[in-house]
């Protein structure tokens, strides 16, 4: 039989497609950091619609506190759920409060939030953008003589950093109230002694500012990958879907990401 060969081609086409993606990856996240910047400078010198602002932050923290209230709660009950067991074969009620709020706190409050918020209001925000890229909204602002990126990614990515900022705070204040309930209904731990536990020395100032400074990384993701693939977005209805797709992928990657890199440095 003769001797089988691979085509160089068929050996290329693989490295091609990492290749292709790794040039889009690389220019995604350059253009990231280019809008960053461009954003910066305009906030810090308040170049930006605040009427446009409060709407954003109407529409994304306002309208979100059901979605955040719902969350919260249960993320609370769970913990109480998931520590029963341990709590009452070593009899540790008192420690109830304090391995919640550490959890809460430093992790699963910043984390689920930041999740939720992300397919929320980073998704709706992607699609509007890149509904206004395609239907050419964004080059009539232009040829107004109107600043794109002052009328609408500024506002926008500030009300999605101040927006995950003040959900992640209520996100917190709700899953320990969720906490403290589901643990005096399951394990009959009492609220003082679950508040005791919380704030007996063994939490302190360093887990909140933990869980603060997540929210404004997160926030900072989330506003970044979602301005940055709706602002780009290219081939009509379906390139609106694909960015739509995209941002929510990049942003999910990102706050995993980032939540390592935070809980790293500063743990």
């Amino acid at each position: 039989m003769p001797a089988t060969s691979t085509s160089p081609a068929r050996l290329l086409t693989p490295l091609g497609g990492v290749g292709r993606s790794s040039m889009e990856l690389f220019a995604t996240v350059g253009g990231m950091g280019v809008l960053l910047w461009q954003v910066l400078t305009r906030t810090v010198r308040l170049r930006l619609d605040f009427d446009e602002l409060l709407y954003n932050l109407e529409k994304m923290a306002l309208r979100s506190i059901p979605l955040v209230a719902v969350t919260a709660v249960f993320a609370g009950g769970i913990m109480v759920i998931q520590a029963a067991p341990t709590v009452q074969r070593l009899g540790a009620h008192g420690l109830l409060g304090w391995g919640a709020g550490f959890g809460i706190l430093r992790e699963i409050g910043p984390l689920l939030c930041a999740l939720m918020l992300s397919g929320r209001v980073g998704a709706n925000n992607t699609a509007e953008l890149g509904t206004m890229v395609v239907t050419e909204q964004v080059d009539a602002l232009r040829a107004l003589a109107i600043d794109p990126l002052s009328y609408l990614i500024v506002p926008r990515f500030l009300g999605i950093v101040l927006t995950l900022f003040l959900s992640i705070v209520f996100t917190d204040v709700l899953a320990l109230l969720g906490a403290a309930v589901g643990g005096e209904l399951i394990l009959g731990v009492s609220t003082v002694t679950f508040y005791n536990g919380l704030t007996g020395g063994l939490l302190n100032a360093s887990d909140v500012v933990h869980g603060v400074v997540k929210s404004v990384v997160f926030g900072v993701i989330i506003a970044l990958t979602s301005c940055q693939f709706g602002i780009t977005t290219s081939g009509g209805a379906p390139g609106v879907g694909r960015s739509v797709n995209a941002a929510v992928v990049m942003s999910a990657t990102g706050i995993f990401l980032s939540d390592y890199l935070v809980s790293f440095a500063i743990s």
